[in-house]
């Protein structure tokens, strides 16, 4: 406040009524821009013109940095059969019930070994619609691609079940992994939106819907237990 009040005072020594400043404000003024003061505040009530074009070119600046392609996997030891899980996972048709941020599914074809759906997900900002061909090899593989969506370029995820703890024959170890890359740089920036709302609840997800399905999972003794998680 000080500051503005001396630069109008050095720019006209009346007030508004006309009559003379105080010269002790006038010499104070002066005082303060011999020591730098005025010349360092006064400058940065202005904005600079480029600072706007800077903001807006920091995004496309940054954007080439970022690596559009993301990859998840996860190991865990489960205390539902493979059969379990496998029909849980194939059932692709039940997915908007409980997959995260899936709003439709809707099985269009089906034959032995091969399924093509539908799938509508919706997180905030974006909703993807896109067809998925999924590959099925009972109980051990659930393979799902993405061959229409507009905002990935590339989706693919992949289940595989093997046997779990030996001497416990309702558990199994189930593998996820999930590559995905966006179509844009722009869309790139949602990448860990879709990882911490999506990617990362997503077995934890079918597990909840085993247990729904199948009852209480096996009790697996904690040095038994086993969970892996890995991404770039």
């Amino acid at each position: 406040m000080l500051s503005a009040f001396c630069v109008k005072c050095a720019h006209s020594p009346c007030d508004r009524m006309g009559a003379p400043v105080s010269s002790r404000i006038l010499k104070m003024c002066r005082y303060l821009a011999s020591c730098g003061i005025l010349m360092n505040r006064v400058p940065t009530l202005k904005t600079p013109r480029h600072c706007h074009a800077q903001q807006r070119n920091f995004f496309n600046i940054a954007g080439p940095l970022i690596n559009k392609k993301k990859e998840y996997s996860e190991r865990r030891v489960i205390g539902f059969s493979m059969l379990e899980m496998y029909n849980v996972v194939s059932g692709v048709a039940d997915y908007k019930h409980f997959v995260p941020w899936c709003k439709k599914s809707d099985v269009i074809s089906k034959r032995s070994g091969y399924a093509k759906a539908q799938l509508e997900v919706g997180f905030p900002p974006i909703v993807e619609r896109y067809t998925s061909v999924v590959t099925l090899v009972r109980p051990h593989l659930v393979k799902a691609s993405c061959t229409d969506g507009r905002l990935f370029n590339h989706l693919e995820t992949n289940w595989r079940f093997s046997p779990g703890v030996p001497g416990y024959p309702r558990t199994c170890t189930v593998d996820f992994s999930i590559s995905f890359e966006f179509r844009s740089l722009l869309h790139s920036q949602l990448a860990t939106v879709f990882f911490d709302e999506v990617v990362k609840q997503m077995v934890a997800a079918f597990e909840r819907r085993a247990k729904k399905l199948y009852g209480p999972e096996t009790n697996i003794p904690r040095e038994l237990m086993l969970h892996e998680v890995h991404h770039t």
